[in-house]
């Protein structure tokens, strides 16, 4: 496929990625085994799991605390898991202890955070073959802009959107709008890439954006989903093919 004249761009798990969130509960969770107990830490991180996945999947979830201060949704969700825990029969957890928890698998988290393979180099030489590049990410403006400048992406892109510092982001049209007005480049010369179906995928298609979709796990497209992608990806080094 012949490049477009502009490339709009998720950050997390798109460009940087944390790895698995169930796995590196799993690793927190092995450092306080004897107090899960008797459940694993593998059964512990497959219960606190899913309370994520179940809250960041609910529309007004996500509208609500999406903006708002991680360690307040973080508090609510560890919260929620622990509970589940106890009625599994972990009865000695706090209320205290999940907070800790909660602390010391976030710290966690932000240390395994790194660049895809290749995902780097593929932005770089997109910028060398002339193609405009927008940063479009979600989520609290210090926490993410902590991120840009940390891989120092400022620089390799033509305009850096961050929902916390703009009042409005995905899946919202404005959010594609603003993006594609501030490159300079109509709805139907950009591609959309990103790890979300709703997102990266659903929501930039309704405004005529070609939307790739990462699948970065190699999962392939949930059985009941009703989005379609343009175009489906494993690593970012297959936009350069």
């Amino acid at each position: 496929m012949e490049l477009p004249r502009a490339i709009l761009f998720d950050l997390d798990e798109t460009i940087l990625t944390f790895g698995r969130r169930i796995l590196l509960l799993e690793e927190v969770a092995e450092g306080d085994a004897e107090a899960f107990a008797p459940l694993s830490p593998a059964e512990a991180a497959a219960l606190i799991e899913a309370r994520f996945a179940a809250f960041w999947s609910d529309p007004a979830s996500q509208s609500e605390w999406r903006k708002r201060p991680m360690a307040e949704s973080r508090r609510l969700v560890m919260d929620r898991a622990f509970a589940d825990l106890r009625a599994r029969g972990a009865r000695g957890l706090t209320v205290e202890f999940a907070a800790a928890f909660g602390e010391r698998f976030h710290a966690y988290r932000e240390s395994q955070c790194r660049f895809f393979p290749g995902a780097l180099e593929t932005l770089d030489a997109l910028r060398r073959r002339g193609v405009k590049m927008a940063l479009v990410t979600n989520g609290e403006a210090d926490v993410q802009r902590t991120k840009v400048e940390r891989f120092d992406l400022v620089r390799r892109f033509d305009h850096v959107q961050i929902e916390g510092e703009h009042g409005f982001g995905k899946p919202e049209a404005r959010a594609y709008r603003h993006a594609l007005q501030a490159l300079d480049v109509e709805a139907g010369d950009a591609w959309m890439v990103g790890d979300n179906l709703e997102w990266e995928v659903e929501a930039p298609q309704r405004l005529g954006i070609f939307a790739i979709w990462h699948d970065h796990l190699g999962e392939g497209l949930p059985p009941d989903s009703r989005v379609a992608p343009d175009r489906i990806i494993r690593s970012l080094t297959e936009l350069l093919e």
